[in-house]
C-alpha cells in the first residue's frame, strides 16, 4: 500500500468496530428531537419512498415512519440496527432496516424519493464516492437531504479537541468537510439542480457536570472510546482535560447539568 493510498477495507472494518462500541444509542438520545424537527422540515407524505443512510438506532427513520413513509434504515453497524429495529416494533412501525455501506448502497438507481443522513454518512472515507451513491439511488426530481456538523459548532470544535490528540488517517479528507457549504455544493455539483443550504442550531443537554458530560462520552461514544484507547495514561487526561474544558466553556445551562449547542449544515439537493 502506498503512502497516502488508505487500504480502505481496512479502514471501514476499524470504523464499524468503533461504530460499535460503547451504546451510540444513549448518545443518539439527546439529539432525538433534533432529528424529529429536521425530519419535519422535509414534510414526507405517506407512501413516500424513503432511505435513511447511516441511520444508527432510528433517530430518523423513526418520525420518517411515522409520517406513513415507506422508509428503510441502512448502517455499517449491526447492533445499532438491531437498536433501530426494536424501536420501530415498540411503535409497531413497518421499516426495513439493513447492513450496508454508504459508499455502497445495496439498493436499484433511482429507488428512492427521498435520502438523507443526518450526522452519519459524513464519515464515510470517500466523499464524492457516498455524493455518488445518495444522487443515483434518489429519483430524478426527488431529494438528498444531509445534516452534517459544522467545524464551527460545538460537536466540530469537540472532534477538533480529539483529533489534536489523536490525529484521523492520512489521506482521508476531514469528516468536517461536509459541514463546509462550498465543498457540499461542489460535491453535488454533476447531477442536482437545485442545492439550499442553511445552518441549524442544536441543543444538547446533559444532566451531568462538564466532567460527567466527558465521561459519559468516553464510555459511549464508541469513536471517543476508541481515540482514548490509543493513548496513555497521560494522554488521556490530557484528553479529557482539553474536552472537559470545551464543555465548560460552552455550557449554558443549569447547576450540575451541562447544556451545549451545537450547529449543522442542513443541506436540501433536488436531483436532476
Amino acid at each position: 500500500m502506498e503512502p497516502g493510498n488508505p487500504d480502505f477495507e481496512h479502514l471501514k472494518q476499524g470504523m464499524r468496530k468503533n461504530w460499535m462500541a460503547g451504546d451510540f444509542g444513549m448518545v443518539a438520545a439527546f439529539t432525538a428531537q433534533g432529528a424529529a424537527e429536521f425530519v419535519g422540515r422535509l414534510k414526507l407524505q405517506p407512501g413516500t419512498r424513503v432511505l435513511d443512510v447511516a441511520c444508527g438506532t432510528g433517530n430518523e427513520a423513526i418520525p420518517a415512519a411515522r409520517t406513513g413513509a415507506q422508509v428503510t434504515g441502512v448502517d455499517i453497524a449491526t447492533n445499532l440496527l438491531q437498536q433501530a429495529r426494536e424501536r420501530a416494533a415498540a411503535e409497531s412501525l413497518a421499516v426495513t432496516f439493513d447492513e450496508g455501506d454508504a459508499e455502497q448502497l445495496p439498493y436499484p438507481d433511482a429507488q428512492f424519493d427521498v435520502v438523507m443522513s443526518m450526522f452519519g454518512a459524513m464519515f464515510a472515507p470517500r466523499p464524492e464516492v457516498t455524493a455518488k451513491e445518495f444522487l443515483r439511488v434518489c429519483r430524478p426530481g426527488g431529494l438528498v437531504a444531509m445534516a452534517n456538523w459544522t467545524p464551527e459548532g460545538f460537536v466540530g470544535r469537540s472532534f477538533g479537541v480529539t483529533a489534536r490528540h489523536v490525529p484521523p488517517p492520512p489521506g482521508i479528507p476531514p469528516p468536517l468537510l461536509w459541514g463546509n457549504e462550498n465543498v457540499v455544493r461542489e460535491r453535488f455539483a454533476t447531477g442536482t439542480s437545485k442545492i439550499v443550504i442553511a445552518r441549524v442550531p442544536i441543543e444538547m443537554r446533559y444532566p451531568f457536570s462538564a466532567k460527567g458530560s466527558v465521561e459519559f462520552m468516553r464510555k459511549y461514544f464508541g469513536p471517543t472510546a476508541a481515540a482514548y484507547a490509543k493513548l496513555d495514561a497521560a494522554g488521556q487526561a490530557a484528553l479529557a482535560a482539553d474536552s472537559e474544558k470545551l464543555f465548560a466553556d460552552c455550557n449554558h445551562g443549569p447547576a450540575g447539568e451541562t447544556w451545549v449547542t451545537s450547529e449543522y449544515l442542513e443541506v436540501h439537493a433536488t436531483r436532476a
